[in-house]
């Protein structure tokens, strides 16, 4: 990937707000707006015209919610979803007007007025929520805009049927319905027999609220097809690069690079004890490379155990430390690797997939999971 350095943005971003040098940091997150634009672009012509939107919950996956979101709108994105009110506070501060923001979570008891003064739309997804949504309405003597949500089988957020059920009509008064919306649990496994059960359900539900456009599909709902498309889809995963249909070749392009410095080089010999417990002794002489990068930039100790170099497979040797981890470089030429050069733990040589298959989890605990202390640059805007 070549460096942009034409995006607008600070050379450096993490969450929080803090930066670090490209020369000061001891690990390098690369993140292609470019390739999340053409993620988009894929989605929506998927969607074959219906309405996307972009969900940028948990810092847009902690990739950025600033500057994925400022990519997403050169695409025509205008609807975005995080998760809590604080994140679409900051949001708002950041798109600024003419867009449209919901959050998910719905609002806390005694924040609507918050939501009010950044022009939110809560997802309302209790009937408690909704009167509290209702009395601020009422109360600011105009119409509030809101999303509700119906529980169709999740049994996470939403609205129970038994709620549903008893709603009166009243109980909308005040409230400007923008989408009748629920979520899918089992979407990325195209053969289960609860998605159809919750699009079913959540055709029941909805019929029993005020007409309304609806909205069901996730990254992985939008590969079940038009049946679950309505009117409007809410990607997140795949627009990060994550696959959104597991087993399949990933119809999305990766976004993320990660790499890490060198800090030290050495030789040991036969015997040597490697890291903490000594959990690996050397077979014979080998050449090891200490990285700056460990668990504390959010690399699972159970994440893939290999970092690359030119195509070259590197193996940990040894535990994964708070802030460091030690490669067997015994495969490279001597001098081929040095202090300050960089290896590759996400990237063309590795997924983020793969290092999420290895820790037994899945990519989004992967990016959701790395740290402040990297240098990020943003590429591609």
């Amino acid at each position: 990937m070549n460096d942009d350095t034409g995006h607008g943005f600070p050379a450096a971003h993490c969450a929080g707000g803090s930066t670090v040098s490209e020369a000061a940091a001891g690990a390098i997150l690369t993140i292609d707006l470019g390739a999340i634009r053409e993620n988009y672009r894929r989605l929506k012509a998927r969607l074959a015209g219906v309405r996307c939107a972009g969900v940028l919950k948990a810092d847009g996956y902690g990739l950025g919610a600033a500057p994925v979101a400022a990519a997403l709108i050169k695409e025509g994105c205008d609807i975005f979803f995080v998760a809590l009110l604080g994140e679409g506070i900051a949001l708002r501060k950041s798109v600024g007007p003419g867009s449209d923001i919901f959050v998910l979570n719905g609002l806390p008891p005694g924040s609507e007025s918050e939501a009010v003064a950044a022009a939110l739309h809560p997802v309302v997804n209790s009937a408690a929520q909704l009167k509290a949504w209702r009395e601020t309405a009422r109360a600011s003597g105009r119409t509030l805009q809101a999303a509700i949500q119906v529980d169709s089988g999740m049994s996470r957020l939403g609205m129970p049927p038994a709620e549903v059920e008893a709603l009166s009509k009243e109980a909308f008064d005040g409230i400007d319905i923008r989408y009748v919306m629920s979520h899918l649990a089992c979407a990325d496994e195209t053969r289960n027999p609860a998605n159809e059960e919750q699009r079913l359900a959540f055709e029941r539900l909805r019929r029993m609220l005020p007409a309304a456009p609806a909205s069901l599909a996730n990254s992985s709902g939008i590969f079940l097809g038009a049946p679950y498309h309505y009117d409007l889809a809410r990607p997140g995963a795949a627009l990060y690069g994550i696959n959104p249909t597991p087993g399949e070749a990933n119809p999305m392009l990766p976004v993320v690079r990660l790499q890490a410095k060198v800090a030290q080089t050495r030789s040991v010999g036969e015997g040597a004890g490697v890291g903490y417990g000594h959990t690996y002794h050397a077979r014979g002489p080998l050449r090891l490379a200490t990285i700056s990068f460990g668990y504390a930039d959010g690399w699972h100790r159970r994440a893939a155990s290999a970092a690359w170099f030119e195509g070259m497979r590197l193996p940990f040797v040894g535990r994964v430390s708070m802030d460091s981890i030690v490669l067997d470089i015994s495969a490279l030429a001597a001098g081929r690797l040095g202090e300050g050069d960089l290896v590759e733990l996400i990237g063309p040589s590795q997924s983020v997939d793969d290092a999420a298959g290895h820790a037994g989890t899945i990519g989004y605990e992967i990016l959701t999971s790395l740290g402040a202390r990297f240098h990020r640059r943003y590429i591609g805007a």
